[in-house]
């Protein structure tokens, strides 16, 4: 029946499972958990879900349906992130999507040369630096896994040149639990304290458990090193079908969602109310070649379909687009990066990641995120969908200007064509003769010249000196102990 209303908005979306499906996975979730179970070897963990009435056996962990519900109905659902200057930035909640970076590739497509090399902590402040300047980039992991350092003591490096160029919210993943630490220490001193970084969160912690079903220690160390500030993170377990996981999606996704529910439980027996995403990836085994693959329609539609249980549960979301499997940017990086970006935003899906990745997920490329951060604001505008009142149905406007008339120099069309029609950056709008004119600029050279413009003329809003200062300190506090940690064993 139709209904008249003053006003209707209403966003763009699809789903990929029925409420019957969804119930199906849960309920096959929560019975891999109870009978499967997981291997955890951590001593204090074992104590932990034994004092709360899971079985304990050989390290293995199997934990009852009603404790994990009871650790469900405890977790926050949904966050408010911030960015360093405390100001409000991105709401994790219901069907919200937010765009972010790639990290933790050991290699880097150098933007000028076009070379794939080790990735330099220099390239990492660079990743920063564009992230801050593109729009439609919301949040910023470190692009790549700086090798001119010590891989242990990379936390402490990356947070400090990430946090010197750019303003958004950071996602890291963390290389051990005392960088872990030092991170959250280096986080409150740019807020103003750890109360004020639990307040107005602008961190968030990506701990990865192994699939399939496996907490080492260190993870674990690390769930519980988030879970003790309150801090929110990211379950990240990679499950690849018929690798590490079931070969069909159906299976994939019930271990992905597994696992999520058993990071999920370890956080909140430690530390109840502290908040965490249902979160996991999905990692496409090719076959033919035995590499992982990030451009197929199976990683959006596996995440997609596990964003919905995950949105069935009431809590945040984690994607992977923007993401190619191609060596350079041409046509494949485009087809892969805009197929994942919008149909993980149709998906609805929270906390997207990895725009920005090249040679499946081998090297970050600014580049690409360069091409990734205008098809976001494409695929963004899309999902807006259309706004109907009677100011955009134009019923006067239209009679005002009659058959045979144009709106161009109409009141209407100057007040709304800015917020109503999107307008491209990089895109090639031009005729034949304006393009030749240029000297007939392909994607690449365009994308080559925002870069070098970026890179030239940004200034990242700089952080106090007493803090920079501060954060140095603890820079070389933090090689100095976690050092000592490691030759100690």
């Amino acid at each position: 029946m139709l209904q008249s209303s003053q006003t209707e908005k209403r966003s763009v979306s699809m789903r990929i499972l029925s409420e019957d499906q969804i119930w199906e996975i849960r309920q096959a979730a929560y019975d891999v958990i109870e009978r499967v179970g997981f291997r955890c070897k951590h001593k204090e963990a074992q104590k932990m879900f034994a004092q709360a009435g899971a079985i304990v056996k050989d390290d293995i962990i199997r934990i009852p349906q009603y404790i994990v519900e009871s650790c469900l109905a405890t977790t926050p659902k949904g966050w408010t992130i911030y960015n360093r200057k405390g100001e409000r930035s991105m709401e994790l909640e219901g069907r919200k999507s937010h765009y972010g970076t790639s990290t933790a590739s050991p290699n880097t497509k150098d933007p000028f040369t076009g070379e794939f090399r080790e990735t330099q902590l220099s390239d990492i402040a660079r990743g920063a630096k564009i992230a801050d300047a593109l729009k439609n980039i919301d949040f910023v992991m470190p692009m790549g896994s700086s090798l001119d350092v010590p891989v242990n003591t990379a936390d402490v490096h990356e947070f400090p040149v990430v946090a010197a160029n750019t303003t958004k919210p950071m996602v890291f993943i963390g290389y051990s639990p005392l960088g872990c630490e030092y991170v959250y220490e280096m986080a409150a001193v740019v807020a103003g304290g750890m109360d004020e970084l639990r307040r107005k969160p602008f961190i968030i912690a990506y701990p990865e458990a192994i699939a399939p079903l496996t907490f080492p220690d260190e993870i674990v160390d690390r769930i519980f090193v988030s879970a003790d500030r309150y801090m929110p993170q990211l379950p990240g377990s990679t499950v690849q079908a018929g690798a590490t996981g079931p070969v069909t999606m159906a299976g994939m996704i019930v271990q992905m969602t597994a696992e999520s529910l058993i990071h999920i439980t370890i956080a909140q027996l430690r530390k109840t109310g502290c908040p965490v995403a249902m979160s996991a990836n999905v990692g496409i085994l090719n076959m033919s070649s035995g590499l992982m693959a990030m451009g197929l329609p199976e990683n959006s539609l596996g995440l997609s379909a596990q964003a919905e249980v995950a949105q069935s549960f009431g809590l945040p979301t984690w994607g992977l687009a923007g993401a190619t499997d191609s060596k350079c940017l041409d046509a494949q990086a485009g087809l892969e990066s805009a197929f994942s970006i919008l149909s993980q935003g149709l998906a609805g899906l929270n906390l997207i990641h990895d725009v920005g990745y090249m040679a499946a997920g081998m090297a970050c490329s600014v580049e690409q995120l360069v091409m990734g951060n205008e098809i976001v604001g494409m695929a963004k505008r899309f999902i807006e969908g259309i706004t109907v009142n009677r100011e955009t149905l134009a019923r006067e406007v239209i009679e005002a200007v009659g058959p045979g008339g144009h709106f161009l120099q109409q009141k209407h069309t100057i007040q709304h064509f800015r917020n109503e029609l999107w307008q491209a950056k990089l895109l090639n709008h031009k005729s034949i003769s304006q393009w030749e004119a240029s000297g007939r600029p392909t994607m690449e050279d365009r994308v080559k010249e925002e870069v070098r413009k970026i890179v030239e003329t940004h200034k990242p809003e700089p952080l106090d000196d007493k803090v920079t200062a501060e954060l140095e300190r603890l820079r070389i506090e933090g090689i100095k102990e976690i050092q000592s940690k490691m030759e100690k064993g």
